[in-house]
């Protein structure tokens, strides 16, 4: 199978492979306050993510490219649609294009069609400086993700082995890229062991990716002849792997995904310590099913539903979200409570 078929059949699976009956957004309760002096007209959604400026703490992460016309016609719709909402958006992995030129129609058409908005180049950790140069350059991208993603790989039947250089090629590329670099998992999650590793390669903006959302343990398992079905629980949910990161590297500029659903997720994501969040298979899904329009509508119900929240919390800004009162049940507490035993231990 071709790069670019593997691309259709990712999103194939990804739209129909069941969702996971826990969240573990759902583990986590924002504590209600009655009382509110705050102006709706006064709220401002507007972060920063390091040297990024979003207009919205939500943005379109990563999903396609490179499957020909097909992912081309997706991106276009998503960049469109980022274009009419002013959020940013990322593109999915450009190895596609790097290694076959007549693909990067598929990513160049984001900004086309939003020629002044924030776009996200993506490769995967395997590629080399000029790689991640070329993938910049190619869509005069704002900032370049680097999927980490060797589980995906390892259940993939025609996936990388050989992840020996991958370190080393994340050092030179944040060391010489000249737009901010953030490294993301794909659905996995990022650990705090992980998040140290990260910082000893200067690494500062981490996505953590988290379980919850699409699981490409599941999407690759469709795609073998004998499915490693034994790896479709594993990796760290998003909320705890937001803790874990902000524990150990709390300087971090930190972004959510994974199983976010709506915009309620989303803030409880920003309660954490993330400092935007990234949607992706859900909104992907309104896209396919409903059309741009509803994919507009959903977003600004999202803005909506993160407005309720700061106007409830007293947060005039989005960074004011951070640390407001919360707690944790279930697997959750369980969870954070035994890392950050071993932490002190």
């Amino acid at each position: 199978m071709s790069r670019e078929e593997r691309k259709i059949d990712h999103i194939r699976h990804a739209l129909s492979h069941p969702k996971s009956v826990l969240n573990h957004f759902d583990e986590v309760q924002i504590i209600h306050q009655s009382h509110t002096s705050s102006e709706w007209e006064k709220l401002n959604i507007r972060t920063e993510v390091g040297e990024l400026n979003l207009s919205s703490p939500l943005f379109v992460n990563a999903m396609t490219g490179g499957g020909g016309k097909k992912t081309e016609a997706i991106n276009r719709s998503l960049a469109e649609v980022a274009h009419e909402t002013g959020i940013a958006m990322a593109v999915g992995s450009q190895m596609s294009a790097i290694k076959n030129p007549e693909e990067e129609s598929s990513y160049r058409i984001t900004r086309k069609v939003n020629p002044h908005g924030i776009i996200f180049a993506n490769v995967g950790s395997e590629a080399t400086l000029d790689q991640a140069k070329k993938a910049v350059d190619m869509i005069e991208a704002n900032a370049l993700q680097i999927h980490l993603n060797p589980l995906q790989e390892l259940v993939m039947p025609e996936g990388d082995r050989d992840f020996s250089c991958r370190m080393s090629n994340i050092s030179q590329i944040v060391d010489q890229v000249e737009v901010p670099v953030l490294i993301k998992e794909v659905g996995f999650g990022i650990s705090r062991e992980t998040a140290i590793k990260m910082k000893e390669l200067g690494v500062s903006y981490i996505d953590v990716g988290g379980r919850g959302g699409t699981n490409f343990s599941m999407v690759e398992n469709k795609r073998r002849d004998k499915p490693l079905s034994a790896y479709d629980d594993w990796g760290i949910p998003t909320p705890i792997s937001i803790m874990e990161v902000n524990d150990i590297f709390p300087e971090s500029h930190i972004i959510a995904s994974g199983g976010i659903r709506h915009g309620l997720d989303g803030v409880k994501a920003l309660v954490l310590g993330a400092r935007a969040f990234g949607m992706a298979g859900s909104l992907l899904e309104v896209l396919v099913e409903e059309g741009q329009e509803a994919l507009i509508e959903k977003i600004h119900t999202i803005h909506q539903e993160v407005k309720i929240a700061m106007m409830l919390l007293e947060a005039e800004y989005i960074n004011e979200l951070s640390g407001k009162p919360h707690v944790f049940f279930g697997r959750t507490r369980e969870w954070i409570t035994q890392r950050r035993n071993e932490k002190m231990s």
